[in-house]
C-alpha cells in the first residue's frame, strides 16, 4: 500500500473515525523510532477497527492468532513487535483516561510490551549506552541505574508543580521541550523508552488543552527521537552543545500546526548535510543510472540525501528511510557494496556502511 490510508481519516468529519485514524497513524509511525516497519496485515486490521467492524480487543486477538500461524523466519525480523506495539499504542491513544504519575509511565511500558520484552514495566538495574547515528556513533549519557526511580519521581513532581500561567507560547514550547527531553534521558527501561515516552507525552499534552491530532508524530517519529538525542548531548571540545532547538521545531509543528522542515540530516553533528552535498548527489546519479533500475536509483538517491558525507548507516536505517522490509534492505546493501557505491565501516557495530566519496 503506497498511499497512506490513514490520512483521509484524519480529515474525517466523524469524530470517532477521525480519532481512531489519528491513533493508528501515529502508532504505526512511532515504530520508526526503533527502525521498525509494520505489516500490511496490520494496516488491514487497523482499517477494520476504524470502520467499526472490530474492537481494539478483537484487533489484538487477530494479531496474536496471525503471528502464531505465521512466525517470523528471520530472527532479526521485528515486524511482529511493530504490529503488536502499534495496535496497543493505538488503543491507548484512543482512551482519554490518564494520570500524570510515575506509575502511569511504568504502566504504559507494561501495556505496550507485555509478551515482547521480559522486563515490561520494570526499571532497569544496569547502565546502558546506545550508539547514535545522529551523534556519529557516540552515545547520550543516560540515567544511572541506581537513581532511576528517584529521578523519574523528581522530574514528574517538578512538572506537576510548574505553572504555565502568563507564559508566552514560545516559553511554553521551550519548557515542554526541556521537560520531555529530560524525562526521555532517564531511559528508565532496557528497551522501549522512546515509544513509552511519546505515548505518555501525547496524553499529557491533551491534559494541557492541546489537540495533538495531526500527522507530525506519524511522519517524523525518527526526527523526534533524534531531537531528543541532540537535547541531551555535549561534546564541548568539538563545539557541540545540547540544544532543544530541533525539538522545539517539532513541537511547533505538532502543537501550533506550523510547517518547519524536519530533516534528520540537519540534526547530524557532522554538519555535512549542507548544500555543498548536492553536486555529489548529481554525480552519483549519473553513475548509478548505468547500474540499477529506476526504482532502485530513487532509493539510493534518497539514502544519499539522508546520509550525506561520511554519515554511517545500517539495515534498520535503510528500512526506515525507504520503507522496505528487512530482507529487501539487506539485499540492497549487498548490491550497493558489490558495486562499490557504499563501503563497510568498522568500529560502529556490525553491518554499518557509508557512501564512498564520489569523484566529480
Amino acid at each position: 500500500m503506497n498511499k497512506d490510508p490513514f490520512k483521509e481519516y484524519i480529515k474525517e468529519s466523524e469524530p470517532d473515525k477521525r480519532n481512531k485514524g489519528y491513533a493508528w497513524h501515529t502508532a504505526i509511525g512511532l515504530q520508526a523510532v526503533d527502525g521498525l516497519k509494520t505489516s500490511e496485515y496490520l494496516t488491514r486490521t487497523a482499517l477494520r477497527n476504524i470502520e467499526g467492524e472490530i474492537s481494539f480487543e478483537e484487533a489484538n486477538a487477530f494479531l496474536q492468532a496471525y503471528y502464531e500461524e505465521n512466525p517470523a523466519r528471520d530472527a532479526e525480523d521485528r515486524t511482529e513487535e511493530a504490529d503488536k506495539v502499534a495496535a496497543r499504542i493505538a488503543e491507548l491513544l484512543s482512551e482519554r483516561a490518564f494520570s500524570f504519575t510515575p506509575n502511569e509511565y511504568l504502566s504504559i511500558h507494561r501495556k505496550l510490551f507485555t509478551g515482547i520484552y521480559s522486563h515490561v514495566g520494570r526499571i532497569r538495574d544496569y547502565n546502558i549506552t546506545k550508539k547514535e547515528w545522529v551523534l556519529d556513533g557516540a552515545t547520550v549519557l543516560y540515567g544511572s541505574a541506581t537513581e532511576l526511580r528517584a529521578t523519574l519521581d523528581y522530574d514528574i513532581s517538578e512538572e506537576k508543580k510548574f505553572s504555565y500561567k502568563n507564559l508566552s507560547m514560545d516559553e511554553i514550547i521551550h519548557h515542554l521541550a526541556v521537560f520531555i527531553s529530560r524525562l526521555w534521558q532517564i531511559h528508565v527501561f532496557g528497551e522501549g523508552n522512546t515509544r513509552t515516552t511519546a505515548v505518555f507525552f501525547i496524553k499529557y499534552l491533551r491534559t494541557l488543552g492541546f489537540d495533538v491530532t495531526n500527522d507530525v508524530f506519524a511522519e517524523n517519529a525518527w526526527y523526534f527521537r533524534n531531537s531528543l538525542v541532540r537535547a541531551n548531548y555535549n561534546d564541548l571540545k568539538n563545539g557541540i552543545h545540547e540544544t532543544t532547538e530541533f525539538l522545539e521545531l517539532f513541537l511547533r509543528n505538532l502543537l501550533l500546526d506550523e510547517s518547519h522542515p524536519l530533516h534528520n540530516r540537519t540534526l547530524h553533528i557532522s554538519g555535512t548535510w549542507k548544500e555543498a552535498e548536492k553536486p555529489d548527489i548529481e554525480g552519483l546519479k549519473a553513475d548509478i543510472e548505468k547500474l540499477f533500475q529506476p526504482k532502485t536509483v530513487n532509493h539510493i538517491l534518497k539514502l544519499r540525501e539522508a546520509f550525506p558525507g561520511q554519515a554511517i548507516f545500517g539495515r534498520s536505517d535503510v528500512m526506515r528511510e525507504i520503507n522496505i522490509k528487512p530482507s529487501r534492505a539487506s539485499e540492497l546493501l549487498k548490491k550497493l557494496a558489490e558495486h562499490e557505491v557504499i563501503e563497510p565501516v568498522s568500529g560502529h557495530g556490525k553491518g554499518k556502511y557509508r557512501f564512498r566519496q564520489h569523484e566529480g
